[in-house]
């Protein structure tokens, strides 16, 4: 097998997401209706109607994409006679794509993904005061050079490497000080951009201490079955399939450095050439062709998408 399946991070979100598979399949429909169960609200009519600002909410935005994530692959299963272990050797997700693919794999069931991701979301959002934190993307350079605008930008803050997204885009995050101080440090080492990102809180960094710690307590309490197919951890760069490793990961990715173009990486040097991106947008399917330019990506998030992937299910 030479195919893997990716699951969207946050920022893939947007309204109307979902929409046409709820319309054209009654099994992405039951998905919809898990989550909306799971979680006691109608998750769904935010997702379809917004308003953006509600859908952007950390703890909507992650459940949400998820979701979408989860019926697609409903969709294949159930409607196509798609079997995820006879036709994937991993599963890997950007952040709380992870979730959706330990679920994806069965690891989780769709309503403890999708409880554990509202509460991921409240907490991370609890975890450091509004404009206490921030994040930035630095374009034009590679991780060792990230981790030198980290350090001189730190003077006494946080500011730590949250996604080493490509060869080309590191994101930072920590105290806004830091953040701030980011671009002016970063000019003699070679940055060409530090971009502010639209977020709500600092992701993956120390001072996600408290979510990190509230993720422990949750996940304690829930069933992590083994995995059908192998999951390649954030954290980690490489693939796990014990629950109690499972588990401790997700604790550790909370604060920890999401690895992605080390993850393609490692799905590379183990034979992939194909992967395809589930769920959401197309973010991940861009960061991989920029990762390992001969790997052949495509997305699968809509009722078209799955129509022109037809030899996939064959």
């Amino acid at each position: 097998m030479s195919v893997a399946f990716v699951f969207p991070g946050q920022g893939s979100q947007d309204v109307g997401m979902g929409k046409a598979l709820a319309d054209n399949f009654a099994a992405a429909r039951e998905v919809f209706d898990e989550v909306d169960d799971a979680l006691g609200e109608k998750l769904s009519a935010i997702m379809w109607e917004g308003p953006k600002e509600t859908l952007t909410l950390t703890a909507n935005a992650q459940p949400a994409l998820m979701a979408v994530s989860m019926a697609v692959m409903r969709v294949l299963e159930m409607e196509k006679g798609f079997r995820l272990v006879d036709k994937v050797k991993f599963v890997a997700g950007h952040s709380l794509g992870e979730y959706s693919a330990l679920a994806a794999a069965g690891a989780f069931s769709l309503a403890d993904a999708a409880r554990l991701l509202r509460l991921r979301g409240e907490a991370m959002q609890k975890a450091v005061p509004v404009g206490e934190g921030a994040m930035a993307a630095l374009l034009g350079v590679g991780l060792d050079v990230a981790q030198k605008v980290a350090e001189a930008a730190a003077q006494g803050d946080v500011c730590q490497i949250a996604n080493d997204n490509d060869p080309s885009q590191v994101v930072l995050s920590g105290h806004k000080r830091a953040i701030d101080r980011v671009a002016e440090v970063g000019k003699p080492l070679g940055v060409r951009r530090a971009m502010p990102l639209p977020v709500s809180a600092p992701f993956h960094c120390a001072l996600m201490q408290p979510a990190a710690d509230a993720m422990a307590e949750a996940l304690s309490k829930v069933e992590i079955r083994a995995p059908k197919v192998a999951v390649v951890s954030n954290v980690l760069a490489r693939a796990i399939s014990d629950p109690d490793e499972i588990r401790d990961r997700l604790i550790e990715q909370v604060t920890g450095t999401v690895r992605w173009r080390e993850s393609v990486l490692y799905m590379a040097s183990n034979g992939i050439n194909e992967v395809y991106e589930i769920g959401a947008g197309k973010v991940l399917a861009g960061l991989v062709g920029r990762i390992e330019k001969s790997i052949k990506t495509a997305s699968i998030g809509t009722p078209d998408d799955i129509a022109a992937q037809a030899e996939l299910f064959a």
